[in-house]
């Protein structure tokens, strides 16, 4: 029997934005560049750190390799997970997507974003 998810409304108690980026992005590991983007979207939620979503246009996805890893929010959707894949190392799960996000979080479907204590993001 499938359960039912309760779908959450950014809000006063759990602020969201998603504005696009002023300024470049980039993405790099181990010394190789993964992504340049000046179509960069930052999203700020709660008291959690912005994370910064870059479109897969602008992302080298020869680097990234899916891995079986999910997880779920009840503001943003369904996540799925990517390691960084260089010569040297592969850094497991160190971006994720939210292919089909929920309303509040639209803005951030076809885009990856990265974690910060993985790899480098300059902007």
């Amino acid at each position: 029997m499938a359960t039912t998810r309760e779908i959450k409304i950014p809000g006063p108690e759990h602020p969201m934005s998603i504005e696009p980026h002023t300024r470049p992005v980039s993405v790099t590991a181990e010394g190789i560049r993964i992504a340049e983007s000046t179509n960069a979207l930052i999203l700020r939620e709660a008291s959690y750190q912005p994370v910064y979503y870059i479109p897969i246009s602008d992302i080298d996805m020869r680097l990234l390799e899916e891995s079986d890893s999910t997880s779920d929010c009840s503001y943003k959707g369904d996540c799925n997970y990517f390691s960084v894949v260089t010569p040297t190392t592969t850094i497991a799960d160190a971006a994720w997507i939210y292919r089909r996000p929920y309303p509040s979080a639209a803005a951030i479907a076809e885009h990856i974003a990265f974690y910060a204590g993985r790899v480098t993001i300059s902007s």
